[in-house]
């Protein structure tokens, strides 16, 4: 089961506050969940998909809009790099753009498609977006 409520899902563990959660086995999961939420709720996207193979890769989110694809991937750790999982997830899915969103402070490029992005700089997804065309000027989404 995935919970995309990020509240919901602490409450559901049990647990009393953030201490508890940053100790807890899920904490991986709450963080990609509330990513996901975020991403989902702000782009009003109805294209967006999860990918995952029967070798283990994956991404998290898969964004198809005007032909662009972009992969998000929501990574709760101190220092986002690259995987084996994202490079072959840029071939399979022939993505123009992979996001690895982190709780860290400053965002930064890990290679020439895959950038580390904080939490606290995801509007530029949706600038991207609107930039390459794929998001009508004043609306996000269809």
């Amino acid at each position: 089961m995935y919970v995309r409520d990020s509240g919901l899902l602490h409450s559901l563990l049990g647990l009393a506050g953030l201490r508890e959660l940053q100790s807890h086995p899920k904490l991986g999961a709450s963080w990609e969940g509330f990513i996901v939420e975020q991403v989902a709720s702000m782009a009003r996207l109805h294209d967006i998909y999860f990918w995952a193979t029967h070798g283990g890769t994956e991404v998290d989110l898969l964004i198809m809009r005007g032909g662009q694809r972009m992969g998000i991937e929501a990574k709760y750790t101190d220092a986002p790099k690259m995987t084996r999982s994202i490079r072959i997830a840029i071939g399979d899915l022939e993505l123009d753009r992979v996001f690895i969103i982190y709780p860290g402070p400053k965002s930064f490029p890990l290679e020439d498609k895959v950038q580390a992005l904080s939490v606290l700089d995801i509007g530029r997804i949706f600038e991207e977006l609107k930039q390459n065309g794929h998001l009508e000027r004043g609306k996000r989404g269809r």
